[in-house]
């Protein structure tokens, strides 16, 4: 894997279990190089769906990528207050200065209140038929869904919002360096 620095400019691609690529955004500035984990951060980040469209997101976001985990989780620092979107992905790798992992559907919304809601059930079930997901693989899948939910719910520092605002912090002071 490359050494990574804190400051370090990568792009993200999302691909789907069939090797197709599904999103890939422009660019995530490092934050922390964990033993066993990635903290990124971008803001106004231009967006590239499969089909062509692009679309930048809204709001400063705090990204985690794990080497070991079947999810990432991205931070999203609204206005009216801090909002995780959590992907059921791959553990990710890094090649040629980009950032990538298999999207597998399933997602973890949890919002600024403390709930919580298990999304794109119908897509993980037409997307595993369609594409022959292992009876292995959704287990896998489907164990790292409440793995995450434990975390989530053991507030594990991901999920800590002085750690995140303060990743913030740096984001916002290494963003206009280059």
């Amino acid at each position: 894997m490359e050494k990574l620095q804190i400051g370090d400019r990568l792009q993200i691609q999302c691909y789907k279990h069939d090797g197709k690529i599904h999103r890939c955004w422009d660019e995530a500035i490092v934050l922390d190089v964990k033993k066993d984990y990635i903290v990124f951060g971008n803001e106004k980040t231009l967006v590239t769906e499969a089909q062509g469209n692009t679309w930048r997101t809204k709001e400063p976001a705090i990204m985690y990528f794990f080497k070991n985990k079947w999810y990432n989780i991205i931070v999203q620092l609204k206005k009216e207050g801090i909002t995780y979107y959590c992907n059921i992905a791959t553990p990710f790798i890094i090649e040629e200065g980009t950032i990538k992992y298999i999207d597998y559907d399933l997602d973890l919304r949890i919002f600024p209140n403390g709930s919580f809601k298990i999304l794109d059930k119908q897509e993980y079930k037409y997307h595993k038929k369609k594409m022959h997901y292992s009876d292995e693989l959704d287990m896998v899948i489907n164990s790292a869904l409440s793995e995450l939910i434990v975390d989530y719910q053991k507030h594990a520092s991901m999920f800590e919002q002085e750690i995140n605002l303060r990743y913030e912090d740096l984001y916002q002071s290494l963003k206009t360096k280059k």
